[in-house]
């Protein structure tokens, strides 16, 4: 990787970046964290990142909003929808959005850490 890669996480739930964070920061990726969508979409509106993970389920804008707009602004932002409350509909709407993927909450985070090392085609360990 000639630079470090740009994350953007965004969850209303603080715990999930709080998390998430510490551990791609350890890989090496420059990360932000948001739990606000509106502030998340501002950022989005300003900076292109290499990959969002972003909630399904969020007060103001949903996760399929936002993933909308990252698409429509930065098409090769990869994006990957995470929920609580999963469901097959939902899961096909993210990926016809252009997700790359969705993953049910709870992850463990190793989980995670592996899927973004994928979505910027790091080799595997």
């Amino acid at each position: 990787m000639d630079r470090r890669a740009e994350i953007m996480i965004l969850d209303d739930e603080p715990i999930v970046g709080d998390r998430l964070r510490p551990a791609l920061e350890k890989c090496g990726y420059r990360v932000e964290s948001y739990t606000n969508s509106r502030e998340a979409l501002d950022r989005l509106s300003a900076k292109q990142f290499d990959v969002l993970v972003t909630d399904l389920k969020m007060k103001g804008p949903t996760g399929i909003d936002v993933l909308r707009f990252v698409k429509d602004q930065s098409p090769v932002t990869r994006v990957i929808v995470i929920t609580g409350y999963a469901t097959a509909e939902q899961a096909k709407e993210s990926i016809r959005s252009g997700a790359l993927d969705f993953i049910a909450k709870p992850f463990r985070i190793s989980q995670m850490v592996e899927l973004i090392g994928r979505a910027l085609g790091e080799p595997r360990p």
